[in-house]
């Protein structure tokens, strides 16, 4: 509840400040601009654009911050990066404010363009920095009190572990850390038991994650322990945690890492996205709003397909069933009921060509993906994306697991309406077939972009279009 209020408070701050910037830039902008050309006292009214420019312009800037990743790991946030993030952000977004805006204003000459977005970069600067300053100093001071702390993990229970733990405990400045006890790597290191409680092992790291409700990591084991780095890694790809690690381990770790300095402990900050946080947040608004779109474009055929149902067969409308999604957390997906009710009466089966559990209009509804419309619903709540691998049942997981264990990678991503291995390979008929699509969505996963995503909804289109299905 208190991480969600202090987040709150960026937000609504973040928002004030940009109201408050475009308020002032509008009324410098009449009497610095407008009142010369016109040679009188252009008056400030409050008309409608100005309360939809009060309204609609610190949307704009939150939408900005949220792509940009400023409001992640709010708690570790420092006053340097509120200044590097708010001049960086502000140069942009009153770029585009400008070419969108700005730019066809009525002006006495072009020197008044550059007194235009100078204005609107010096207003929404200066006050957006000063609450960021004043609410990460507050919380800062929060956290050296300790009234705010942040439960933390350690990987580790050797002497590296050891040095680590007590570097932060003793530095004049508390971390913050709440530590609620340590896992070991191997039997053999158990050092840190006599000050922290020994939680287990590495094999039931995101259960003990999860039950403890961390929110940092810190990867502390020692250097002959270091070919199980990738092992670790792997298993926190499944939670969102934030992942530092014992500046020892820098070599095992390069390419994924910045140095992240800890109240005076030299930490290493594992960056393990497989997208810029920047690119995941777009890929979402993307998601939502083509999402949001097409349910609305395509409600004349929600209807139609409804109707066809109802009258081809038996049964609900609608087709519900438990999936997995991302860290492996389950979730229910919607489709168009394209089958029979009793098509799994003898247990899970996947679907196949010429299938006869399909309904007359279900044949027509899975060629032409139809059936899945319902699957935009799923991207709006936030349990699917537009692309990314197709949700399976744990079933099928279970059996795939078995004899292609990197299966697992894929759930380090949302599952997706449409995936490269749809477009490539198709549906699968049996866990063989799976297991060949597999390597299209393990080489999705280790490209993805907004590019390739949008690469891929194209070739949906065009494929479906061309009446294959996908």
């Amino acid at each position: 509840m208190g991480r969600k209020r202090d987040l709150l408070t960026y937000i609504v701050f973040d928002f004030i400040s940009a109201a408050g910037a475009w308020a002032a830039f509008y009324y410098s902008r009449k009497a610095y601009i407008e009142s010369p050309k016109f040679g009188i006292k252009v008056p400030v009214e409050i008309d409608s654009a100005f309360i939809a420019g009060l309204i609609l312009i610190p949307v704009f800037w939150l939408l900005f911050y949220y792509t940009t990743g400023y409001y992640k790991n709010i708690l570790r946030k420092s006053r340097l990066n509120d200044v590097g993030h708010t001049l960086i952000t502000t140069i942009l977004g009153s770029v585009f404010i400008f070419f969108f805006i700005i730019l066809d204003d009525v002006i006495l000459d072009y020197t008044d363009y550059y007194l235009s977005i100078g204005l609107l970069m010096l207003f929404h600067f200066g006050f957006t920095l000063f609450f960021r300053l004043i609410i990460t100093t507050y919380l800062a001071i929060q956290v050296h009190k300790l009234k705010i702390q942040i439960p933390t993990l350690i990987i580790g229970g050797g002497a590296e572990a050891m040095n680590v733990y007590k570097e932060i405990t003793s530095y004049r400045k508390p971390s913050g850390n709440k530590f609620v006890g340590f896992v070991m790597v191997n039997h053999s290191d158990n050092i840190l038991s006599s000050c922290l409680t020994h939680l287990g092992s590495i094999h039931e790291l995101n259960e003990h994650i999860a039950q403890h409700k961390v929110d940092e990591v810190i990867i502390a084991n020692e250097p002959g322990d270091n070919n199980k780095i990738e092992q670790i890694l792997d298993k926190l790809d499944f939670t969102d945690v934030s992942i530092k690690a014992s500046s020892s381990l820098y070599e095992n770790l390069k390419g994924k890492t910045r140095i992240y300095t800890l109240f005076g402990t030299s930490l290493i900050q594992v960056e393990n996205d497989i997208m810029p946080s920047w690119q995941q947040h777009v890929k979402y608004l993307i998601d939502v709003i083509l999402a949001s779109i097409f349910m609305i474009l395509l409600a004349p055929a929600y209807f139609a397909i409804m109707l066809g149902v109802k009258l081809s067969s038996k049964g609900p409308i609608f087709f519900r069933q438990e999936r997995i999604g991302k860290y492996g957390k389950p979730f229910v997906l919607y489709k168009f009921r394209s089958m029979c009710v009793n098509a799994e009466s003898e247990g899970p089966q996947l679907a196949k060509k010429n299938d006869n559990r399909l309904t007359r209009i279900g044949k027509f509804l899975r060629k032409t993906k139809l059936d899945e419309i319902p699957n935009f619903f799923n991207v709006i709540k936030g349990d699917m994306s537009l692309v990314g691998p197709r949700p399976e049942r744990q079933f099928y997981i279970n059996q795939i697991v078995k004899r292609a264990p990197h299966y697992m990678h894929l759930l380090k991503v949302k599952p997706g309406i449409t995936s490269l291995g749809q477009v490539k390979y198709g549906y699968a008929e049996n866990v063989d077939q799976m297991i060949r699509r597999l390597r299209y969505d393990i080489i999705y996963i280790e490209n993805m972009s907004i590019y390739l995503d949008l690469k891929i909804l194209f070739y949906t289109f065009v494929t479906i279009c061309k009446g294959r299905g996908v």
